[in-house]
């Protein structure tokens, strides 16, 4: 007897219900008020940067989140980094090329020229190179990130009759 005909012969006589993951956000607040205590150490209020997350979630790019969100690309990317998004604009070997730079060992010029990059791009790197992201503030993105989220994360994991068959 074959998949085939085992799979023919069962019945399926009750549903499944979706019940879906359980998320509680207890704060109960915006993510402007969540991202306010890192205010002082963003490159923008916390307002704006919540709407550049915001727009950023829904998957606009760093570009139309930024414009979304009224700031100059520069800002919104130095403010993604800060919250925790790894960006950066710099290959591996460009980063290398910016560290000797930091260093000292070669002129901005020079250094730029062999990265192959542009002001802004190098400015950015040389931004994410010396500074890290703000400790704690990440968690306050989490939290919007699990509500936002309306995927049931083990549909993968299931699997019904015709995967079998």
């Amino acid at each position: 007897m074959g998949l085939s005909e085992i799979a023919a012969g069962i019945e399926v006589t009750t549903e499944q219900r979706d019940r879906g993951v359980a998320t509680a956000d207890g704060t109960d607040t915006s993510l402007a008020e969540r991202l306010a205590p890192f205010d002082g150490r963003l490159p923008c209020c916390a307002e704006s940067a919540a709407t550049l997350v915001d727009a950023y979630l829904e998957g606009a790019s760093v570009g139309r989140a930024a414009a979304v969100a009224e700031l100059p690309e520069t800002t919104a990317a130095k403010t993604l980094y800060l919250l925790g998004e790894p960006i950066d604009p710099l290959t591996p070997t460009a980063s290398r090329i910016l560290d000797d730079w930091l260093a000292g060992d070669l002129s901005r010029t020079e250094a730029r020229q062999l990265a192959g990059v542009g002001d802004a791009e190098f400015a950015l790197g040389a931004y994410i190179a010396t500074h890290e992201p703000i400790e704690g503030a990440e968690s306050a993105i989490v939290e919007t990130t699990r509500l936002q989220t309306s995927e049931d994360p083990l549909s993968d994991a299931r699997s019904d009759l015709g995967d079998l068959i």
